[in-house]
């Protein structure tokens, strides 16, 4: 497992966090999962 910092861009805004996947975890399902944690957060 690895920790991975992602930044996404949501409403306008740009969010940090981090998702932990499997070394073989692609970079777009990490970026699929960052997207997700960002939304469940602060989606309105």
């Amino acid at each position: 497992m690895v920790q991975v910092e992602v930044t996404v861009t949501f409403e306008g805004k740009s969010y940090l966090t981090n998702v932990i996947a499997n070394r073989e975890t692609t970079d777009d399902e990490i970026l699929r999962l960052a997207m997700e944690q960002v939304q469940k957060q602060w989606k309105k």
